[in-house]
């Protein structure tokens, strides 16, 4: 009786099944938790940066930053004529930002979000003020960010801006100075730079901090969370200072893949 019942045209399932078990992962004595003195950096300290402009042959600028859980890949197009647009004596930059669908602990749906905007926006600000738009008329730069890991927005904001800067100025595009981003967050009477996400998340207050170290310039400004004046004055102080030596990062980066090319 069996035997009649048995399809041959089909792939037949085991004739019972069990459910997985899972081990205990435990817990890691070692993760920092709110209130707790950090771990692994002083509060002084940024995750290490990895660089490499230049890995997209098919546009015209790009590059690819790494700084421990965050990672991103930047592309650069243009400029490019617009000829939808009416005439402008200046010429558009574009900034784009897609988080991809693993890139957070939570699977995020492949349409762009209200979060994707705010990132772009924060990094066009930027941006902006570094580009010679005004040798770009009726032109369109379009810079395309993914955000391939994410460990915080404060995180993604900086560390985009570094990749955008690189790619623009891979990419031959004329500007006033490289632009270079610093995250940091208030615990107490410290302050923490290059914040992870449970920290920006736990601290009273974050700011982030973009400028042209060359120049002495300041871009762009982002605030979040309750801060007193001398506490941002004190904050900003201190990105400053690390923004200075992540430029010095920047710019070796490009001189070596100049000298490569």
């Amino acid at each position: 009786m069996a035997q009649s019942n048995f399809d041959r045209r089909r792939i037949n399932g085991p004739e019972e099944s069990f459910p997985p078990v899972f081990t205990d992962e435990g817990v890691d004595e070692k993760a920092w938790k709110p209130g707790k003195p950090r771990s692994g950096r002083n509060p002084d300290e940024i995750r290490p940066i990895f660089l490499s402009p230049g890995f997209i042959d098919q546009a015209n600028g790009s590059a690819y930053i790494e700084t421990e859980k965050v990672k991103m890949a930047c592309a650069v197009y243009g400029p490019r004529q617009s000829k939808s647009t009416s005439y402008s004596e200046k010429g558009r930059l574009n900034v784009e930002v897609k988080f991809a669908p693993f890139s957070c602990r939570k699977r995020r749906a492949p349409m762009r979000d209200a979060e994707d905007r705010s990132v772009a926006l924060q990094i066009q600000q930027a941006l902006v003020p570094a580009v010679r738009l005004e040798l770009f008329p009726k032109s369109t730069i379009d810079v395309f960010i993914t955000i391939i890991e994410n460990d915080g927005i404060e995180s993604c904001i900086a560390s985009g801006a570094i990749a955008a800067s690189a790619a623009l100025a891979h990419a031959g595009i004329e500007m006033i100075g490289l632009v270079v981003s610093c995250s940091a967050a208030v615990h107490g009477d410290e302050v923490w730079l290059d914040p992870t996400e449970e920290e920006a998340q736990a601290s009273a207050g974050t700011l982030i901090y973009a400028g042209m170290p060359a120049l002495n310039t300041t871009t762009n400004l982002w605030q979040t969370g309750g801060m007193s004046t001398d506490r941002l004055m004190k904050c900003m102080q201190v990105c400053q200072e690390r923004c200075a030596e992540i430029h010095t990062v920047v710019a070796h980066e490009l001189l070596e893949n100049a000298k490569r090319d």
